[in-house]
């Protein structure tokens, strides 16, 4: 970030040197004023998309997408389902809404979370979603 500001500093400071030495008075006198803010919101245009992509920082195709460890989920022998309300578990939403949103009945959403505090060695919905986590199940 540091080195970006540096960088962001120096070419301004060469664009001011530079008007200076081209004696900007001069210069404005020779073009038309629609010249100049043409120039100009062209400099700003380029130096925000420049300032946009650095300050942003877009990742690259693919880089920050989450991949659940498999192995892990293998291992503790989650099904497909148990993943589900687990990933919806860590979203904050209560059992009635988990059954909502998976077409099922409220008993069956509790008998998969009973199944995933068993196999997660969990007591609680906060700590299920804490091991998923740092097992890399669920984000």
């Amino acid at each position: 970030m540091k080195k970006n500001i540096l960088i962001y500093g120096v070419a301004l400071a060469a664009v001011a040197t530079l008007l200076s030495v081209l004696q900007y008075h001069i210069l404005i006198r020779s073009f038309s004023f629609e010249l100049y803010l043409l120039m100009i919101a062209l400099l700003f245009t380029a130096v925000g998309v420049w300032a946009g992509k650095k300050l942003t920082g877009t990742p690259a195709s693919g880089q920050h997408a989450f991949i659940p460890n498999r192995e892990a989920i293998a291992y503790l022998g989650l099904s497909d389902r148990e993943l589900e309300v687990l990933m919806l578990l860590a979203e904050g939403l209560s059992n009635q809404d988990i059954a909502d949103r998976l077409y099922i009945s409220k008993n069956t959403v509790k008998t998969h979370l009973s199944n995933i505090f068993s196999k997660l060695d969990a007591r609680r919905r906060t700590q299920a979603i804490k091991k998923a986590r740092s097992l890399k199940i669920i984000r």
